[in-house]
Formats: structure tokens, sequence, C-alpha cells
């Protein structure tokens, strides 16, 4: 795979958008002229925002594991219930076969006699 066809997730882009905008927010109050006390509540106020966006972030990655999972479970569940069917039937013919050969045996064992 080339450098050019990679696929990112859809958390690293939202991540990657997350720490770039902070930087880029925390660079821009460091750079502006102002007095140090209103840089640092600008700043605590950025961080805020980037915490708040991040949890919502992690939150919806939580959200969609939590489907991910249950819909695996579910999935897991359908399989399981169709091998058992499977099963069920092959130990079915299995016997039938088996009754069908010992009557044919049983047959020519009476005609041998």
């Amino acid at each position: 795979m080339s450098c050019g066809e990679r696929r990112y997730s859809a958390g690293s882009v939202a991540l990657s958008f997350l720490l770039g905008g902070a930087v880029g927010a925390g660079l821009a109050i460091l750079l502006t002229p102002q007095s140090g006390p209103e840089a640092r509540r600008k700043i605590r106020s950025q961080a805020d925002t980037v915490r708040e966006e991040a949890l919502k972030v992690t939150e919806g990655f939580r959200t969609k594991a939590e489907d991910i999972v249950e819909k695996s479970k579910e999935m897991v569940k359908e399989k399981k219930n169709i091998i058992e069917s499977a099963v069920e039937a092959g130990k079915e013919a299995m016997e039938r076969e088996k009754e069908r050969i010992m009557t044919k045996l049983q047959k020519e064992s009476e005609e041998t006699s």
C-alpha cells in the first residue's frame, strides 16, 4: 500500500483535528499581546473547550464500541443456533442411516441363513 492509499479511522481524524485546534488556539493566545492573567484565563478556557470536545468524542467511541459488541454477541448467538441445528440434523441423519444399514445387514444375514 503506498503512502497515498492509507486510510485513517474517524477517531484519529477527530483527535488530530482537536489537537490541531488546541495547539493553534494556544499559539494564538500566547502570541497576541495581552496581560498574563488574561492569557492564562484564555488558555484555561481553551483547555476546557478541548476537554469537553474530547469527552464528546470518547463518549461517541464508547457508544459505537458498545453497539458493535452487542451486535457481535447477537451474531454469535445466531451462528451458534445455526450450528446447533446443523449438528442435530446431522445426528438424526446418521441415526437414520445407521438404522437403514442395520436393517439391510439383518436381511442379508437372514437370506444367507
